[in-house]
């Protein structure tokens, strides 16, 4: 039998794994942009060990609202990219910077 600290112990590693991955890669968006997307999964996967072993389905639906928010995101997020390369022909976070003004 998996217990509630299995799933929050994952939950908790996951979430550490996308906090590394944020502060040791600054260059690319899209490993950024992963790290982002595996923290909203850690944190969804904690709301539903909680949602099941509480027997309350609240947290499975605020999970379903999350995913449909990170689906979005992750598309915006591409679209941007890809117009960012074709105009800079680099992704780099660098080249983002001189953006500014």
């Amino acid at each position: 039998m998996i217990s509630m600290s299995h799933f929050l112990i994952l939950g908790a590693i996951l979430f550490c794994i996308s906090v590394a991955g944020i502060f040791l890669n600054r260059k690319n968006i899209i490993i950024l942009l992963m790290a982002v997307e595996l923290m909203l999964l850690a944190v969804n996967m904690n709301f539903v060990a909680f949602s099941y072993f509480l027997g309350d389905i609240a947290g499975q639906i605020f999970v379903f609202f999350i995913l449909t928010v990170a689906a979005a995101e992750a598309a915006i997020g591409l679209a941007i990219l890809v117009v960012l390369f074709r105009n800079r022909r680099s992704i780099n976070v660098d080249d983002i910077n001189s953006l500014n003004g």
